[in-house]
Protein backbone atom coordinates (compact mmCIF):
# COMPACT_ATOMS: atom_id res chain seq x y z
CA UNK A 1 0.00 0.00 0.00
CA UNK A 2 1.29 3.04 -1.33
CA UNK A 3 1.25 6.04 0.94
CA UNK A 4 0.78 9.39 0.51
CA UNK A 5 3.99 11.92 0.63
CA UNK A 6 3.70 15.22 2.78
CA UNK A 7 3.13 17.18 0.31
CA UNK A 8 0.31 15.07 -1.32
CA UNK A 9 -1.35 15.06 2.37
CA UNK A 10 -1.27 18.84 2.61
CA UNK A 11 -2.93 18.94 -1.02
CA UNK A 12 -5.70 16.61 0.11
CA UNK A 13 -6.54 17.57 3.85
CA UNK A 14 -9.66 20.31 3.75
CA UNK A 15 -9.39 23.50 5.71
CA UNK A 16 -12.45 22.98 8.25
CA UNK A 17 -13.99 26.54 9.02
CA UNK A 18 -16.11 26.32 12.19
CA UNK A 19 -19.60 28.10 11.58
CA UNK A 20 -20.82 31.02 12.48
CA UNK A 21 -23.41 29.42 14.72
CA UNK A 22 -20.33 27.59 16.64
CA UNK A 23 -18.15 30.32 16.93
CA UNK A 24 -21.20 31.80 18.84
CA UNK A 25 -21.36 28.91 20.95
CA UNK A 26 -18.26 29.44 21.84
CA UNK A 27 -18.58 32.43 22.66
CA UNK A 28 -21.50 32.05 24.94
CA UNK A 29 -19.43 28.85 26.57
CA UNK A 30 -16.64 31.87 27.57
CA UNK A 31 -19.63 34.51 28.51
CA UNK A 32 -19.22 35.35 32.55
CA UNK A 33 -22.02 33.57 34.66
CA UNK A 34 -23.61 37.10 34.87
CA UNK A 35 -23.92 37.32 30.76
CA UNK A 36 -24.99 33.30 30.75
CA UNK A 37 -28.02 34.26 33.58
CA UNK A 38 -28.80 37.22 31.90
CA UNK A 39 -29.36 35.41 28.76
CA UNK A 40 -31.33 32.54 30.31
CA UNK A 41 -33.25 35.68 31.65
CA UNK A 42 -34.38 37.30 28.43
CA UNK A 43 -35.20 33.93 26.97
CA UNK A 44 -37.19 32.98 29.87
CA UNK A 45 -39.20 36.55 29.15
CA UNK A 46 -39.44 35.40 25.07
CA UNK A 47 -41.13 32.21 25.79
CA UNK A 48 -43.40 33.30 27.90
CA UNK A 49 -44.27 36.17 26.00
CA UNK A 50 -44.70 34.15 22.69
CA UNK A 51 -46.87 30.94 24.18
CA UNK A 52 -48.57 32.57 27.19
CA UNK A 53 -52.02 32.08 25.34
CA UNK A 54 -51.18 28.11 25.79
CA UNK A 55 -49.20 28.39 29.44
CA UNK A 56 -52.07 29.96 31.02
CA UNK A 57 -55.48 28.39 32.42
CA UNK A 58 -57.89 31.57 31.70
CA UNK A 59 -57.98 34.18 29.43
CA UNK A 60 -56.59 37.70 29.41
CA UNK A 61 -59.38 39.41 30.68
CA UNK A 62 -61.64 36.23 32.05
CA UNK A 63 -63.45 37.36 35.67
CA UNK A 64 -62.85 33.93 37.28
CA UNK A 65 -63.39 34.29 40.75
CA UNK A 66 -63.77 37.30 42.90
CA UNK A 67 -62.24 40.03 44.10
CA UNK A 68 -59.01 39.56 45.70
CA UNK A 69 -59.25 35.87 45.99
CA UNK A 70 -55.83 34.11 47.55
CA UNK A 71 -53.47 32.17 46.32
CA UNK A 72 -54.64 28.60 45.74
CA UNK A 73 -54.46 25.50 43.20
CA UNK A 74 -57.30 27.01 41.42
CA UNK A 75 -55.64 30.83 41.28
CA UNK A 76 -52.18 29.89 41.21
CA UNK A 77 -51.42 33.87 41.96
CA UNK A 78 -54.74 34.70 43.18
CA UNK A 79 -56.79 37.15 41.78
CA UNK A 80 -56.82 40.91 41.02
CA UNK A 81 -59.74 43.87 42.10
CA UNK A 82 -62.20 42.24 39.46
CA UNK A 83 -61.47 39.03 39.97
CA UNK A 84 -59.30 37.88 37.02
CA UNK A 85 -56.38 35.66 37.35
CA UNK A 86 -53.32 37.08 38.39
CA UNK A 87 -50.61 34.14 37.02
CA UNK A 88 -52.74 34.72 33.32
CA UNK A 89 -52.32 38.80 33.68
CA UNK A 90 -48.78 38.22 34.72
CA UNK A 91 -47.78 36.25 31.94
CA UNK A 92 -49.64 38.07 29.20
CA UNK A 93 -48.48 41.24 30.57
CA UNK A 94 -45.17 39.86 29.32
CA UNK A 95 -46.57 39.36 26.07
CA UNK A 96 -47.86 43.02 26.05
CA UNK A 97 -45.90 45.19 27.85
CA UNK A 98 -42.27 43.53 26.12
CA UNK A 99 -43.89 43.92 22.10
CA UNK A 100 -45.04 47.20 22.88
CA UNK A 101 -41.48 47.88 23.90
CA UNK A 102 -39.78 46.10 21.48
CA UNK A 103 -41.52 47.68 18.68
CA UNK A 104 -41.06 50.96 20.28
CA UNK A 105 -37.49 50.83 20.57
CA UNK A 106 -37.21 49.43 16.76
CA UNK A 107 -38.94 52.82 15.52
CA UNK A 108 -37.06 54.85 17.93
CA UNK A 109 -33.64 53.25 16.30
CA UNK A 110 -34.97 53.12 12.59
CA UNK A 111 -35.93 57.48 13.34
CA UNK A 112 -32.93 58.71 15.19
CA UNK A 113 -30.53 56.26 13.66
CA UNK A 114 -31.14 57.28 9.98
CA UNK A 115 -31.37 61.11 10.91
CA UNK A 116 -28.39 61.41 13.30
CA UNK A 117 -26.33 59.43 10.33
CA UNK A 118 -27.51 61.98 7.90
CA UNK A 119 -26.89 64.91 10.18
CA UNK A 120 -23.11 63.60 10.25
CA UNK A 121 -23.28 63.14 6.35
CA UNK A 122 -24.74 66.15 4.96
CA UNK A 123 -23.23 68.45 7.71
CA UNK A 124 -24.09 72.37 7.96
CA UNK A 125 -27.37 73.45 8.05
CA UNK A 126 -29.07 70.51 7.93
CA UNK A 127 -26.69 69.23 10.53
CA UNK A 128 -27.43 72.83 12.64
CA UNK A 129 -31.45 72.07 12.50
CA UNK A 130 -31.65 68.56 13.31
CA UNK A 131 -29.53 69.45 16.30
CA UNK A 132 -31.32 72.08 17.49
CA UNK A 133 -34.69 70.13 17.45
CA UNK A 134 -33.63 67.55 19.19
CA UNK A 135 -32.15 69.65 22.06
CA UNK A 136 -35.43 71.38 22.31
CA UNK A 137 -37.33 67.93 22.28
CA UNK A 138 -34.45 66.79 24.94
CA UNK A 139 -34.81 69.74 27.07
CA UNK A 140 -38.49 68.84 27.92
CA UNK A 141 -38.24 65.62 31.06
CA UNK A 142 -39.68 62.84 28.84
CA UNK A 143 -42.18 61.45 31.38
CA UNK A 144 -44.20 64.93 31.92
CA UNK A 145 -43.52 65.34 27.62
CA UNK A 146 -45.29 62.07 27.04
CA UNK A 147 -48.11 62.82 29.16
CA UNK A 148 -49.06 65.85 27.82
CA UNK A 149 -48.62 64.28 24.51
CA UNK A 150 -50.79 61.19 25.29
CA UNK A 151 -53.43 63.96 26.93
CA UNK A 152 -53.69 65.54 23.90
CA UNK A 153 -53.78 62.89 21.52
CA UNK A 154 -55.21 59.54 22.99
CA UNK A 155 -53.64 56.75 25.08
CA UNK A 156 -54.10 53.91 22.02
CA UNK A 157 -51.42 51.60 21.29
CA UNK A 158 -50.55 53.06 18.07
CA UNK A 159 -50.42 56.77 19.79
CA UNK A 160 -48.33 55.51 22.68
CA UNK A 161 -45.55 53.50 20.30
CA UNK A 162 -44.97 56.75 18.24
CA UNK A 163 -45.13 59.55 20.91
CA UNK A 164 -42.88 57.22 22.86
CA UNK A 165 -40.76 55.87 19.91
CA UNK A 166 -40.23 60.01 18.80
CA UNK A 167 -39.50 61.50 22.45
CA UNK A 168 -36.65 58.37 22.44
CA UNK A 169 -35.14 58.32 19.02
CA UNK A 170 -33.65 62.05 20.62
CA UNK A 171 -31.38 59.75 22.47
CA UNK A 172 -30.19 57.54 19.31
CA UNK A 173 -30.12 60.53 17.41
CA UNK A 174 -27.05 62.15 19.26
CA UNK A 175 -25.28 58.45 19.46
CA UNK A 176 -25.86 58.16 16.01
CA UNK A 177 -24.55 61.24 14.96
CA UNK A 178 -21.93 61.37 17.53
CA UNK A 179 -20.25 57.89 16.34
CA UNK A 180 -20.96 58.88 12.69
CA UNK A 181 -18.76 62.03 12.71
CA UNK A 182 -15.78 59.70 13.53
CA UNK A 183 -16.72 57.48 10.16
CA UNK A 184 -17.54 59.95 7.59
CA UNK A 185 -13.62 61.67 7.69
CA UNK A 186 -12.69 57.91 6.26
CA UNK A 187 -10.82 57.52 3.89
CA UNK A 188 -13.22 54.85 2.37
CA UNK A 189 -16.04 57.15 3.13
CA UNK A 190 -14.72 60.13 0.91
CA UNK A 191 -13.66 57.29 -1.70
CA UNK A 192 -17.40 56.12 -2.01
CA UNK A 193 -18.56 59.83 -2.96
CA UNK A 194 -15.74 60.48 -5.70
CA UNK A 195 -17.10 57.20 -7.29
CA UNK A 196 -20.62 59.26 -7.27
CA UNK A 197 -22.22 56.80 -4.91
CA UNK A 198 -26.14 58.24 -4.09
CA UNK A 199 -26.64 59.05 -0.18
CA UNK A 200 -28.48 56.17 0.18
CA UNK A 201 -25.21 53.84 -0.36
CA UNK A 202 -23.12 55.77 2.05
CA UNK A 203 -25.38 55.48 4.43
CA UNK A 204 -26.14 51.76 4.34
CA UNK A 205 -22.91 50.13 3.25
CA UNK A 206 -20.27 52.46 4.48
CA UNK A 207 -21.14 54.28 7.76
CA UNK A 208 -23.87 51.69 9.51
CA UNK A 209 -22.04 48.84 9.46
CA UNK A 210 -19.08 50.83 11.48
CA UNK A 211 -21.25 52.12 14.21
CA UNK A 212 -23.02 48.93 14.82
CA UNK A 213 -21.60 47.92 18.02
CA UNK A 214 -22.55 51.03 19.77
CA UNK A 215 -25.27 51.02 18.58
CA UNK A 216 -26.38 47.59 19.55
CA UNK A 217 -25.31 48.23 22.81
CA UNK A 218 -27.44 51.39 23.24
CA UNK A 219 -30.41 49.04 21.68
CA UNK A 220 -30.29 47.14 25.06
CA UNK A 221 -29.97 50.11 27.24
CA UNK A 222 -32.74 51.77 25.21
CA UNK A 223 -34.94 48.89 25.51
CA UNK A 224 -35.07 49.00 28.97
CA UNK A 225 -35.94 52.73 29.61
CA UNK A 226 -39.21 52.08 27.07
CA UNK A 227 -40.32 49.70 28.59
CA UNK A 228 -39.81 50.87 32.01
CA UNK A 229 -41.72 54.14 30.26
CA UNK A 230 -44.64 52.63 29.30
CA UNK A 231 -45.11 50.41 32.57
CA UNK A 232 -44.74 54.33 34.58
CA UNK A 233 -47.43 55.49 32.07
CA UNK A 234 -49.34 52.80 32.41
CA UNK A 235 -49.15 53.13 36.40
CA UNK A 236 -50.39 56.60 36.07
CA UNK A 237 -53.45 55.39 33.89
CA UNK A 238 -52.35 57.29 30.54
CA UNK A 239 -50.43 53.86 29.40
CA UNK A 240 -51.55 50.49 28.14
CA UNK A 241 -55.40 50.95 28.71
CA UNK A 242 -57.59 47.94 30.25
CA UNK A 243 -58.65 45.46 30.22
CA UNK A 244 -55.39 44.43 28.04
CA UNK A 245 -52.49 43.04 30.65
CA UNK A 246 -50.42 45.25 31.67
CA UNK A 247 -47.39 45.03 34.56
CA UNK A 248 -47.45 48.67 35.21
CA UNK A 249 -51.21 48.75 35.59
CA UNK A 250 -51.37 45.68 37.55
CA UNK A 251 -49.50 47.09 40.60
CA UNK A 252 -51.66 50.24 40.18
CA UNK A 253 -54.93 48.05 40.71
CA UNK A 254 -53.67 46.01 43.35
CA UNK A 255 -51.88 48.31 45.54
CA UNK A 256 -54.56 48.21 48.33
CA UNK A 257 -53.04 44.63 48.59
CA UNK A 258 -49.89 46.14 50.51
CA UNK A 259 -51.77 47.26 53.07
CA UNK A 260 -52.81 43.66 54.41
CA UNK A 261 -48.85 42.24 53.69
CA UNK A 262 -50.10 40.92 50.30
CA UNK A 263 -46.83 40.72 48.27
CA UNK A 264 -48.80 39.99 45.18
CA UNK A 265 -48.60 43.48 43.38
CA UNK A 266 -45.43 43.54 44.03
CA UNK A 267 -44.85 40.32 41.71
CA UNK A 268 -45.15 42.63 38.18
CA UNK A 269 -42.88 45.37 39.49
CA UNK A 270 -40.26 42.37 40.14
CA UNK A 271 -41.00 41.02 36.98
CA UNK A 272 -40.24 44.62 35.45
CA UNK A 273 -37.02 44.52 37.41
CA UNK A 274 -35.84 41.15 36.77
CA UNK A 275 -35.99 41.58 33.01
CA UNK A 276 -33.85 44.91 33.00
CA UNK A 277 -30.91 42.89 35.27
CA UNK A 278 -31.05 40.16 32.48
CA UNK A 279 -30.83 42.99 30.03
CA UNK A 280 -28.54 44.79 31.38
CA UNK A 281 -26.26 42.18 32.13
CA UNK A 282 -25.75 41.30 28.52
CA UNK A 283 -25.45 44.51 27.45
CA UNK A 284 -22.85 44.88 30.16
CA UNK A 285 -20.84 41.57 28.54
CA UNK A 286 -21.66 42.97 24.64
CA UNK A 287 -19.58 46.47 26.05
CA UNK A 288 -16.73 44.25 27.23
CA UNK A 289 -16.66 42.10 24.12
CA UNK A 290 -16.71 44.87 21.74
CA UNK A 291 -14.02 46.91 23.54
CA UNK A 292 -11.93 44.10 24.05
CA UNK A 293 -11.89 43.45 19.83
CA UNK A 294 -10.78 47.43 19.63
CA UNK A 295 -7.82 47.00 22.89
CA UNK A 296 -6.80 43.50 20.38
CA UNK A 297 -7.24 45.33 17.40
Amino acid sequence: MKLDSPTNLSTHTAVIRPSKLNLALRELWKAPLSAKLGIIIVLAYVFVALFAPWLTPYGESEIVGGPFELWSEKYLLGTDNLGRDMFTRLLYGARNTIGIALITTLLAFFIGGITGILAAILGGWADQIMSRVVDVLMAIPSLIFSLLLLTIFGTSIPVLIVIIAVLDSTRVFRLARAVSLNVVVMDYVEAARLRGEGLAWITLREVLPNIMPPLVAEFGLRFCFVFLTIAALSFLGLGIQPPTADWGSMVRDNATLISYGDVTPLLPAGAIALLTVGVNFIVDWFLQKTSGLKDGQ
